[in-house]
Order: structure tokens, then C-alpha cells, then sequence
């Protein structure tokens, strides 16, 4: 089975809600929920592929070092296997601006659990919730 590395990030805002986007139509598993991020290319850091998919994604520059390593997820899909690093990330440049036609929704850490989600973002999202409660 083929193994997919990805990376993704859980921006937090000053009033700690997390930020979420939306699958686009014509991509699989569209309509879900999850946490921005993306593949990480060949000689690439985990974190070097963030800061490069979030100002791709959502038009922001984040410092690798305002990168915190917060869990990860590890789920076998159908055709492939994907582990999936999560970091929070409370600073960032720029304004939160989506590129690639995804909606973007600020969530309570209380309610993420709410959204429908590729199975490999849902233990995440309980993590989120359960870590990050106010």
C-alpha cells in the first residue's frame, strides 16, 4: 500500500477559534471539513511544506518557528495509507485569504467535532477539542 505523507495546521485566531476549509467541488471527498495543509514534496521538511501550503492555500506567512508540533494521525484509506502531522500555528502575516475556491470557517474548538470530516481529520478534530478547550 502506498504511503501518503501530508502535513496540515490548526491556525488559531486571539479568540482561539480554529480555522477549517472546506473540500471544492471536483476533489476527493469534497464537501468535508479540514484542517489546510497539503502534500509534503521530496526533500522537504514537514515544516517547510506548511508555511509553503498555507501561502499557496490561504495567502499567509507563517515563521517556521511559530510552528508548534501538536499530534498526528496515522489512517488506511482504500488505495493508500496517510500519516498526517498536525501543528498549531497562533501567528502568521498576512490576512487569511483562500486561493484554491475552498470556504473557510473559524470554529470553537467546542463545537469542531460538528463538521463532517475525512475520517483521517476526525481524531484530530477530537484532539483539537479536547486540548484546546476554553
Amino acid at each position: 500500500m502506498k504511503l501518503l505523507f501530508v502535513v496540515a495546521c490548526a491556525l488559531l485566531d486571539r479568540d482561539g477559534r480554529v480555522l477549517l476549509a472546506q473540500r471544492p467541488v471536483g476533489k476527493p471527498m469534497a464537501g468535508l471539513w479540514e484542517f489546510p495543509g497539503g502534500k509534503i514534496e521530496t526533500g522537504e521538511t514537514p515544516e517547510a511544506a506548511l508555511v509553503r501550503e498555507l501561502r499557496e492555500e490561504l495567502s499567509i506567512e507563517p515563521c517556521e518557528s511559530c510552528l508548534q508540533p501538536f499530534a498526528f494521525s496515522s489512517y488506511s484509506y482504500p488505495d493508500f495509507h496517510l500519516l498526517m502531522p498536525l501543528y498549531i500555528c497562533r501567528q502568521w502575516d498576512g490576512i487569511v485569504n483562500p486561493t484554491e475556491g475552498q470556504v473557510l470557517k473559524w470554529v470553537n474548538p467546542d463545537n469542531i467535532h460538528t463538521f463532517a470530516m475525512p475520517p483521517a481529520d476526525i481524531t484530530l478534530a477530537a484532539e483539537i477539542r479536547d486540548r484546546l478547550r476554553r
